[in-house]
């Protein structure tokens, strides 16, 4: 994929809000993680489609946002910049990469709604399909989320996991310590996954092919190992998984 690729990402608008400082005491009640897993969840989507379209844009992408909503529509694209633009939602994306940036409670429906206009399309899965007391996953147990998009996305659209265990905010920051952060991505087609892989690189991320489809599997778990670390020992969000090489 060469710089200049039209990236469609599917969102809604960032609100301005700081969460990554916040730090929870040790003994917050279950009740209370819950409430902070979904204001997780809420603002996670938002910021990463803000993160990743301005990343996009710098890099010399096209990138046109859609939304239910045309207002926030209008106000991501703005926030995002270099010549970003809406879309109409529910009409054909034109992009060659589309990057669902939805919670995976309405990525099923909203896959459904445009059905065979998604026809051909590469798409990226960013989400991650958690309960929100962090007990398990919404999906079948026998399947996971990039699997259950695949089932109701058109037979030729190409589905990649990518990004969903990286922090919005971290991900904007960019580089720790002077290394690119890593996004593992997921996929059963080589050609996507080197397409997104280009795409990824482009940002100035470093991507880490982790394998088939089935992988996504583990890194949804991935991010469950991410949000247990967040709560139970770091406290904060202002952190990366990723991979280091010795010598």
């Amino acid at each position: 994929m060469t710089i200049g690729s039209v990236i469609q990402i599917y969102g809604s608008v960032v609100h301005k809000c700081i969460w990554s400082r916040r730090r929870f005491p040790a003994t917050r009640k279950a009740k209370s993680w819950e409430h902070e897993h979904e204001h997780y969840q809420h603002h996670r989507l938002r910021r990463y489609a803000a993160a990743i379209g301005d990343l996009a844009a710098k890099a010399g992408h096209t990138v046109e946002v859609m939304s239910r909503d045309a207002t926030k529509s209008r106000a991501l694209a703005e926030q995002v910049g270099a010549g970003a633009t809406t879309g109409t939602f529910g009409a054909a994306p034109v992009g060659d990469i589309v990057i669902l940036a939805v919670p995976y409670s309405a990525v099923l429906d909203v896959v459904k709604q445009y059905g065979e206009k998604l026809a051909g399309k590469l798409i990226v899965d960013i989400t991650n399909p958690i309960k929100s007391d962090f007990t398990g996953f919404l999906t079948p147990e026998d399947s996971f989320g990039a699997q259950e998009i695949a089932k109701v996305a058109p037979a030729n659209a190409t589905i990649v996991k990518a990004f969903n265990t990286q922090n919005a905010q971290v991900l904007a920051a960019g580089p720790i310590g002077g290394h690119p952060l890593d996004v593992f991505i997921a996929g059963d087609d080589s050609q996507a996954k080197a397409r997104v892989s280009a795409f990824i690189d482009s940002l100035g991320l470093r991507p880490m092919d982790t394998g088939r489809l089935i992988m996504a599997r583990t890194l949804e778990h991935a991010c469950m190992l991410w949000l247990g670390l967040m709560t139970r020992s770091i406290k904060h969000t202002n952190f990366s998984i990723r991979v280091s090489l010795l010598g």
